[in-house]
């Protein structure tokens, strides 16, 4: 007997009361084959948010070297440097909006395909840039594919998942976007930044390759009709030693009682508008604990506080802490669950922006402000505090405490938003309302990375950790009143809870 989705005490709940599942031992039987071949597809599917980790961080180590560029073409201002960062979020935005047509329209693996027509076109303009213009549009269409794959993708690898391993599953679009940032900030190291976006297509392209050997979403090709189609696409990922037949009824009962899209009327039900409500907010506050600023940001603002370390050096240690925060999370996910995850998620970096917003406000600064490469300038903040030199252990602080963000956001509110997401939208709406849910964040995102310099210039760059550490109190509120646990549950029982339980997720 299981307790409901937020642990309510009462009778369980059964989408298919009539057809038991299969027995342990036999999903043994069948696991391993299953598994290697779901990994696989999964693989295949999430080199996409590889590419989307390295293009959101291209701008980490190449403003500071455009902003010492000596070609005038290529110079950039703080304003310009602002726009670069930002206007990535722009463009994932807007892939996000096309998300809300092309996951219904294409199915999600042939979306995931499309994302490398812009994706490809975007490295090519900046590796050939001769100009600002070049490098807008560039970070623009790597921000549309990154948009489109940040809604496709967390669908596909949840639908094509069995109920046991999905939560491992579903943090590998963000373990992967993890080790795609942490590519490219030690490529950084190592390469000028042309080269950097030459790097990037290689992904891109292996990505299109292995995907089109795997096969689409058995759910999507249910609903539209394409039944034996769907039976072999799910056949293939389990196995064909496995018996498929009762997850098929189960998912084929499911996508007939639900054969048409959500209309707007149906949309205002509970059963549809509150896991949506869920997704969204998760989503925003996701964005609003400051994650994007900082890893757009990271190496210019290690530049503008004292650190021992060289800042590049300090930008990829933190990428690796981010990679294997993403690690641990995926392992523990299905056996702590998600809710324990975002609770100890969210107060790690609650904590972590509050030391960085005290040591910045009190602390050392630069021998040096570089006007340039760094945040701030002379002008800002508390004009009496002397100007220090990095001396001691203390100047470790901004690193150590960027690291805890870093691992708190990679442990919980990283993988699990993206992985709950796609696990409660109801399955008429989930191709529409993951776009809208990306839409939405990417959006915030967007006013994130354009103000936070401004800010940071007019009132002092502990302001937004300052912010950020509020932000986290909420979301440690909202975990606890709003999110529901769905750890080892098929994705119709999800959908049967929120059409059938008793409790709100309003306590």
């Amino acid at each position: 007997m299981q307790e409901p989705l937020l642990g309510a005490e009462g009778p369980d709940y059964d989408t298919f009361p009539e057809k038991p599942p299969p027995s342990p031992g036999d999903r043994a039987r069948v696991g391993a084959l299953q598994n290697k071949r779901v990994f696989l597809a999964t693989f295949a599917a999430v080199l996409g948010n590889f590419s989307f980790g390295y293009a959101l961080v291209y701008t980490s180590p190449v403003i500071p070297a455009l902003e010492h560029s000596l070609d005038p073409d290529l110079h950039l201002t703080k304003s310009q440097a602002s726009w670069f960062g930002s206007v990535f979020t722009l463009g994932a935005a807007a892939g996000g909006l096309s998300a809300m047509i092309l996951n219904d329209l294409l199915g999600r693996k042939l979306s995931i395909m499309f994302s490398a027509v812009p994706s490809a076109a975007g490295y090519a303009l900046m590796a050939g840039a001769h100009g600002l213009w070049m490098l807008l549009l560039g970070r623009t269409l790597t921000g549309f594919a990154g948009g489109l794959t940040a809604a496709c993708i967390p669908v596909y690898v949840s639908e094509i998942a069995p109920p046991g391993v999905r939560g491992a599953l579903g943090a590998t679009p963000q373990l992967m976007a993890v080790f795609g940032s942490l590519s490219l900030y030690a490529l950084g190291l190592l390469l000028p930044w042309r080269w950097l976006a030459v790097a990037g297509e290689a992904p891109v392209l292996v990505m299109i390759l292995l995907l089109s050997f795997m096969p689409n979403s058995p759910r999507f090709l249910l609903s539209r009709g394409r039944d034996e189609e769907a039976l072999r696409a799910l056949t293939w990922l389990r196995g064909t030693d496995a018996d498929v037949h009762w997850e098929f009824e189960q998912i084929q009962d499911n996508v007939r009682r639900q054969s048409s899209r959500v209309s707007w009327a149906e949309a205002r039900a509970p059963h549809v508008c509150r896991p949506i409500a869920v997704a969204l907010l998760m989503r925003l506050l996701q964005q609003l604990t400051g994650i994007t600023p900082i890893l757009v940001y990271l190496q210019s603002i290690f530049d503008s506080t004292a650190v021992l370390l060289p800042p590049k050096d300090d930008a990829a240690i933190v990428g690796a802490v981010r990679l294997l925060s993403v690690l641990i999370a995926a392992l523990t996910m299905d056996l702590a669950g998600r809710k324990v995850l975002l609770f100890v998620s969210a107060a790690i970096m609650f904590a972590a922006n509050l030391t960085l917003g005290l040591y910045i406000h009190f602390g050392p600064r630069p021998l040096s402000p570089n006007s340039t490469a760094g945040l701030e300038s002379e002008s800002w903040g508390n004009l009496a505090q002397p100007l220090a030199a990095p001396a001691g252990y203390l100047t470790l602080v901004p690193l150590l405490a960027t690291m805890f963000f870093i691992m708190g956001y990679a442990m919980g509110w990283g993988p699990i938003t993206w992985l709950l997401m796609s696990e409660v939208l109801p399955l008429r709406a989930r191709g529409v309302a993951s776009g809208l849910c990306v839409l939405a964040s990417w959006l915030t995102a967007f006013v994130l990375t354009k103000s936070f310099l401004p800010v940071v210039s007019a009132f002092g760059l502990q302001v937004p950790f300052f912010f950020f550490a509020a932000i986290c109190l909420v979301s440690l509120v909202f975990t606890g009143c709003c999110v529901p646990e769905t750890k080892g549950r098929s994705l119709e029982q999800i959908e049967s809870f929120f059409r059938t339980g008793r409790r709100s997720f309003l306590r």
